[in-house]
């Protein structure tokens, strides 16, 4: 019995003791929490229920010359309500005044609101969403709403906000603006000057509340986001809708791969318009890639234009020299150049060589002076600073190829080829820019896209035209270029672009290009490129048209130049002059057609909703808001389609969503 009670001592001396340990071990554990590791869990907590959140600035606007927005930044807000911060009192108190501020607003019953906010109050819901996509206006406005109006503490608001990045004018020169996202697609105007258009963040403190969700500590952020400086481009908005436009129609006509079209400001080098355009799987067009940035290819007879200055200037021949067409075909180690009319034009001279763009002719005269000296000729193209890129505003420029002489790539042929526009490889915008210095009287201007970069009415930094040679040929060799190039659409390759009403001067050019890389598939690219007055030049301009339908057409006249003419002819034609005043008390009928039917739609505005389709969407809006509708609008133009059926009894209250196109 006594060995029994001692080997019970032992076990309660031995459980004390154990006890006694830990106890000990806890009291040091923590001790090192709360003096030796204590920071850094603290830390931990607070980072694991307080967070730091960044606020996007709103980037710089992107406007055109004329002052349009292109691209703007707008802040959008989403108000969420945690049903668990106000306090009892308060809920019941401001539950219903509330409910009827929101109704009002958004056009549901106060009767809804007032359930459902029970009803989140009932299931603890701190994260019940009350309406999002909103403006700032509207922001403000939910904000003084009584309960929200007590902050996010006691009245239980929760405010996220984010920047959304909107285009006014829609996809028009979208590859051009640019994207925020920067990969390759998105380089435009909004990547290339980040730095200036980004602005700086700010940044918010934000308590987590539940998984994954978080409210603002503060009513205010702690660090204000500081918006970014705007850029005014040089685009002008309406030659950019013209140009678009004009080039979408030709593609969708002859089925093309993708195409581009730019207008530049003789003078200046300014680009009015660019529109770059690819077909989609569905067939449609869309801005795809910065093709006349980006795309070298060989330029094929627009080529020409390199050579006849060269020949001229360097007094190797004349105008007036007279070559042999051969019956359309001449050879060159064993490889055969063709006129593309079958049988040549037999004798002709260069001038007329170069009106019809005849292939032969081009490639003796090149050939036959250059041939022992051909670098004399490839130095001629570099002094135009072709053989390297431009140094363009925007990132993602492609590069040229203009072969040596020497290099491992120079052969027999290399010469003759280049002659006609092959071997050789351009952006769209190195043969505008040499078109372009012919107008300008020689002076080779570098294109640009960005004039000014402002904040407020206060210029950060502004840019101007900038030359690259300040004189390309003498004034004879010229003379002599322009006077071609005008007859090129007189009486050679555009002449079906020829129009009395007003002057242009250019080249036509068709070249096989093999997408396939080797496979054997030849197709074509169609190019025109020119100026137009062809005196006094304003504008010069170039059309690509990559791999257009064989079976409706590929020469560049007939695919490329109508986009050109089109483009000279809506700026010449339509636009009024600018040293005429119109009488102010004359009538005009297309205004007065319009609003006598506007008129008599307000005239019969009853309880029934009108048939809007075909309106203008600004007398659309006017008249819904004249019979106490609220409008929400989508697009802009004419009404397209309207959310309410022409016909259906007037609800006050409701909202009519319409689509304009």
């Amino acid at each position: 019995m006594a060995v029994k009670e001692k080997n019970s001592n032992y076990r309660m001396y031995l459980v004390a003791f154990t006890m006694f340990v830990m106890a000990i071990l806890v009291m040091i554990k923590l001790n090192n929490i709360q003096w030796i590791e204590g920071e850094y869990y603290r830390k931990l907590a607070k980072e694991r229920t307080v967070k730091n959140f960044i606020i996007p600035a709103n980037k710089g606007n992107v406007y055109s010359s004329d002052g349009s927005l292109l691209a703007t930044s707008i802040p959008e807000y989403t108000i969420r309500f945690d049903a668990l911060s106000p306090t009892i009192e308060n809920f019941q108190e401001n539950i219903k005044p509330l409910s009827d501020s929101l109704s009002k607003m958004f056009g549901k019953s106060a009767g809804y609101y007032q359930e459902t906010l029970q009803k989140a109050r009932s299931n603890q819901n701190r994260y019940y969403l009350i309406a999002s996509k909103l403006s700032y206006t509207d922001y403000m406005r939910i904000k003084s709403f009584p309960l929200f109006n007590k902050g996010p503490y006691k009245g239980g608001i929760i405010v996220e906000q984010k920047t959304v990045r909107e285009h006014p004018i829609g996809l028009i020169a979208q590859r051009t603006i640019g994207y925020e996202r920067t990969d390759s697609d998105g380089k435009g105007l909004e990547f290339a000057f980040k730095e200036y258009i980004n602005g700086k963040n700010g940044h918010r403190m934000m308590q987590k509340i539940a998984k994954n969700q978080w409210k603002p500590i503060n009513d205010n952020n702690e660090l204000e986001p500081q918006d970014g400086y705007d850029i005014v481009s040089t685009i002008d908005v309406y030659v950019q809708d013209i140009a678009h436009h004009a080039l979408l129609k030709q593609l969708e006509y002859y089925q093309a791969d993708h195409g581009c079209v730019v207008v530049m400001e003789t003078k200046t080098g300014e680009i009015k318009a660019i529109s770059n355009l690819g077909r989609g799987k569905n067939g449609s067009y869309y801005e795809t890639q910065n093709y006349a940035v980006a795309e070298s290819h060989e330029p094929g007879s627009t080529f020409k234009l390199f050579d006849l200055i060269a020949l001229l200037d360097d007094k190797k021949v004349d105008t007036s020299k007279v070559y042999d067409t051969n019956g359309g075909v001449v050879e060159y180690y064993k490889r055969k150049v063709r006129d593309s009319h079958k049988g040549g034009y037999g004798k002709i001279s260069l001038a007329r060589g170069f009106e019809v763009s005849s292939n032969t002719v081009l490639v003796q005269a090149v050939y036959d002076n250059y041939k022992d000296n051909p670098k004399q000729f490839v130095d001629r193209i570099n002094s135009y600073g072709l053989n390297k890129p431009l140094g363009l505003q925007l990132i993602g420029e492609g590069k040229p190829y203009v072969p040596q002489p020497g290099d491992k790539r120079w052969y027999g042929t290399t010469l003759p080829w280049m002659a006609f526009g092959y071997n050789i490889s351009l952006t769209p915008l190195q043969t505008l820019a040499m078109y372009n210095a012919v107008a300008n009287n020689g002076i080779m201007v570098k294109p640009y896209f960005v004039k000014e970069i402002k904040e407020w009415n206060k210029t950060i930094k502004k840019y101007e035209t900038e030359v690259i040679n300040p004189k390309i040929a003498s004034d004879e060799t010229l003379n002599k270029v322009r006077a071609v190039l005008e007859n090129v659409v007189k009486r050679g390759t555009g002449l079906k672009l020829y129009s009395k009403d007003f002057s242009m001067a250019g080249k036509t050019g068709t070249a096989q290009v093999d997408y396939n890389k080797g496979e054997g598939r030849l197709y074509y690219s169609s190019s025109f490129v020119g100026y137009f007055p062809a005196k006094e030049p304003k504008y010069s301009c170039i059309v690509v048209v990559h791999k257009p339908n064989v079976e409706s057409g590929y020469f560049g006249v007939d695919v490329a130049g109508p986009v050109f003419k089109r483009i000279a002819q809506k700026i010449y034609t339509d636009s009024p002059p600018t040293n005429h005043v119109r009488d102010l008390n004359s009538k005009i009928s297309i205004t007065e057609r319009a609003y006598d039917a506007y008129s008599k739609k307000v005239e019969n505005v009853g309880v029934s909703v009108p048939n809007l389709k075909g309106m203008d969407g600004m007398d659309a809006i006017t008249l819904l808001e004249y019979m106490g509708v609220k409008v929400n609008v989508k697009g802009i133009g004419k009404v397209k389609a309207q959310s309410v059926k022409a016909g259906e009894k007037m609800d006050k209250n409701q909202i009519i969503t319409l689509e304009l196109s």
